[in-house]
């Protein structure tokens, strides 16, 4: 009796437990889940409840028009199409260099292999406006100034992505390739036949992470763009700020539908993300 009675015991104590766990995830969840709340009823509220004190949390009138006029504000079409352009073929460019260079160095060796590797680790630790002006002057000595390639090709090389790859194919064992080799295939042909297909999981991280990174990215072509005929989503959502005023109901509608793209991939990749992250870079 007295062990059935602990065993109750012990099993409501883990009850209480898995209860107190749940609501303390759910409470987090709400706080990181209820800014994009606020972002979607600032959107839809009416322009005087924006400013109501104290502040309401469901809008008296749903003002859906209010999307189609925040487009219409400004050449947000042009834009999303800009946007669209610079990380679809940036995010093509990118993992490819990152997967070429990651199958380089973990699977042939040449002369200073270690060494080269750390030179490109090292420009992590590297901040952002150091390289800046530098790439500014490559890229006007280019011609791509005020051009899309512009945004494009100077960020496009990273070291974090090359890491992840190498890091990815390290596993992968040599004896596939040599298998490859002696059934007469090339080495490009041992790239995409033999290492793509046992890599889908690393191409979803790195696909999620630059689509993230490109989309998002205000300060490159904040200093690359000068014709508005060229400006990107973030670059729109920036000159939505007036000096004086702001429309916060263009804001947010604006700035939720810019977040449906990168919300749209995610959710294509989550499990395959999922995974690359679970035994990609991760691992030394």
């Amino acid at each position: 009796m007295e062990g059935s009675g602990r065993m109750g015991m012990d099993k409501r104590k883990y009850m209480v437990m898995q209860v107190v766990i749940f609501l303390f995830i759910f409470a987090v969840a709400l706080v990181a889940l209820f800014p994009f709340y606020w972002m979607f009823v600032t959107a839809v509220k009416p322009i005087d409840e924006i400013f109501a004190f104290p502040p309401k949390l469901w809008p008296g009138k749903f003002m859906w028009e209010n999307f189609a006029l925040s487009m219409q504000r400004a050449e947000f079409g042009t834009y999303f199409k800009n946007s669209f352009i610079v990380t679809t073929v940036s995010t093509l460019i990118t993992i490819s260099i990152n997967l070429l260079a990651g199958f380089a160095f973990a699977k042939y060796d040449f002369k200073f292999k270690e060494f080269f590797f750390m030179i490109v680790l090292s420009t992590l630790m590297i901040p952002l406006q150091v390289t800046m002006i530098p790439n500014f002057i490559i890229a006007s000595g280019l011609g791509i100034r005020n051009t899309l390639w512009g945004i494009i090709i100077p960020p496009c090389a990273e070291a974090f992505g090359l890491f992840m790859a190498r890091q990815f194919i390290s596993d992968i064992p040599d004896e596939l390739l040599e298998a490859g080799r002696i059934d007469g295939a090339t080495e490009f042909q041992i790239f995409t036949k033999i290492i793509l297909p046992n890599v889908k999981s690393l191409i979803s991280v790195l696909v999620i992470f630059t689509v993230m990174w490109r989309w998002n990215d205000l300060q490159w072509p904040l200093i690359m763009i000068s014709s508005d005929k060229y400006y990107t989503v973030q670059l729109g959502l920036s000159m939505l700020n007036g000096a004086l005023y702001v429309n916060w109901n263009d804001m947010m509608s604006a700035s939720l539908i810019s977040i449906l793209p990168v919300l749209a991939v995610f959710l294509i990749f989550q499990k395959q993300f999922v995974q690359g992250m679970a035994s990609s870079g991760i691992k030394g």
